[in-house]
């Protein structure tokens, strides 16, 4: 059914706006007022975008609509794809010329970088505009989005809960309908936390899939970046808009980088039974309303296609360590080489230089030791897939073990057992980095008190289209049918 509403335009797909776009039934320039009067009205409650570009994205908009909305074959005439006029922002950690990049710090909050990310580029070339820069955790160093300079981000679906982080913005602004896709940034789960929390589609693609140039570090051998939207073919449409080599395709055997055509080769249904692997770590501890919505997802009437297996991955126990002497080795690397740290340890927020400290204590010896570790972790996420018969699709497993906490809680308690709330957050998210491995995290239901929930999704290694299908065909049995009221 068409969007017949502003509200319903506000929460279209990017798939559906394209559609109208090309029916010359919705122009871009009337879109992106709707949705920077979205901004100007929600954006006070919700502290989603740290800043709002309506100059560029109106101009940004009548250009699109002067090439989409030409005389086809006409000069001036250009359909640049299903992004053309498609309004999205950027986590603030994203380079962007002309426009201030804060990385959610006081240190940079007047850094206006001269030259564009890789990722803007591609977008930019793909027809995208821009609205603005998203809220997120200080220098993505964290997972609550609770930013000591420019205010916390406030979780759409209750205002007083965490948005997850760092890209907490991003995933905010998509929930609340200002805007219509996102590009954050994953260290240890960065993009997939806050989608869960805030109930849209996070994808993480394999490790150098997509150009990481132009962002602000945190750990380079860690970090990620992709796309957040509401729906997993507009995830998909945004992630080959970035990937690597868009700009020119002339370098890959195939002009499209990682596989697939269009949405429909997304869409297609699964042509066997789907075999996903539960393995323990994941599972245990979890909150038992959140295991609960995810097992009844996998396994009710609709989806009787699905076979799950659990099994033992002790591996993956020893992994935390390791991760976390690369991530605090390498943010500490990067803030001391950049003349910040810690000759200005006075403006970070307590958490980041606390973190910046504990940096220092890494010996090269357990740095070192922590990349051989990772050479050949994937192997051991997927050491049981020969048990199944070499038919294991993938992996599945909660993104994040409860569903949003309070703005400033520290820890919880899960079935008994207390642990602070970054560490529960990261250990069911950082895996997947490590072992460079793609994840999504989808929309799968919601809490008693009206809470989103995410089902993560790990794949193999560059196989980002069978994850993606997986992802599809898995939304099409749980759509996500509701919207946040925000007083």
């Amino acid at each position: 059914m068409p969007p017949t509403t502003d509200t319903d335009l506000a929460f279209a797909s990017i798939e559906e706006i394209s559609r109208l776009f090309r029916k010359r039934k919705l122009s871009p320039v009337e879109l992106t007022k709707l949705i920077l009067t979205r901004i100007d009205q929600l954006n006070p409650k919700l502290n989603a975008y740290i800043t709002v570009t309506a100059d560029l994205a109106l101009a940004q908009a009548k250009k699109a609509e002067a090439e989409l909305f030409a005389p086809r074959g006409r000069r001036g005439y250009r359909d640049r794809g299903p992004l053309h006029g498609i309004p999205i922002s950027f986590k603030d950690n994203i380079y962007t010329a002309g426009i201030r990049t804060t990385a959610g710090s006081k240190i940079l909050k007047d850094f206006t970088p001269k030259e564009d990310a890789a990722v803007v580029a591609q977008l930019k070339n793909a027809g995208a505009v821009l609205l603005g820069k998203t809220n997120m955790h200080e220098f993505a160093y964290g997972v609550t989005s609770n930013n000591p300079h420019y205010g916390p981000v406030h979780n759409p679906w209750d205002l007083s809960r965490i948005p997850g982080g760092s890209s907490g913005g991003s995933a905010a602004a998509v929930a609340a309908g200002l805007c219509y896709g996102s590009i954050g940034t994953d260290t240890g789960g960065s993009i997939r936390i806050p989608a869960a929390l805030c109930g849209v589609v996070g994808f993480k693609p394999h490790y150098r899939r997509v150009s990481t140039q132009g962002i602000v570090p945190l750990s380079t051998s860690l970090d990620h970046v992709g796309p957040l939207a509401r729906t997993v073919v507009d995830v998909a449409l945004l992630l080959r808009a970035i990937t690597h080599g868009y700009l020119d395709r002339s370098a890959h055997k195939t002009p499209y980088p990682f596989g697939f055509r269009g949405v429909n080769e997304i869409r297609i249904k699964p042509h066997r039974v789907i075999h996903v692997g539960l393995p323990d770590y994941f599972w245990n501890p979890v909150d038992d309303e959140v295991r609960k919505i995810l097992m009844n997802a996998l396994s009710g009437p609709k989806r009787k296609t699905v076979y799950v297996h659990e099994y033992r991955a002790p591996a993956v126990d020893g992994w935390t360590a390791p991760s976390t002497n690369i991530a605090l080795a390498e943010a500490t690397a990067f803030h001391e080489s950049s003349g910040w740290f810690p000759s200005r340890s006075g403006e970070y927020g307590e958490d980041v230089r606390t973190r910046l400290e504990m940096g220092k204590e890494i010996r090269a010896t357990d740095y070192i030791s922590a990349l051989a570790t990772r050479t050949h972790a994937w192997i051991a996420l997927f050491s049981h897939r020969s048990n199944f018969g070499g038919i294991l699709d993938a992996i599945v497993t909660p993104t994040t073990p409860f569903a949003a906490t309070k703005i400033g809680v520290e820890e919880i308690s899960v079935n008994g057992e207390t642990e602070k709330v970054r560490s529960a957050l990261l250990r069911l998210n950082r895996p997947a980095n490590f072992a460079e491995l793609p994840a999504i995290s989808v929309p799968c239901g919601f809490t008693t008190s009206g809470l989103p929930v995410g089902l993560q999704i790990i794949g193999y290694g560059w196989q980002e289209k069978s994850l993606l299908q997986f992802a599809s065909a898995f939304e099409r049995t749980h759509p996500q049918l509701r919207r946040p009221s925000i007083p």
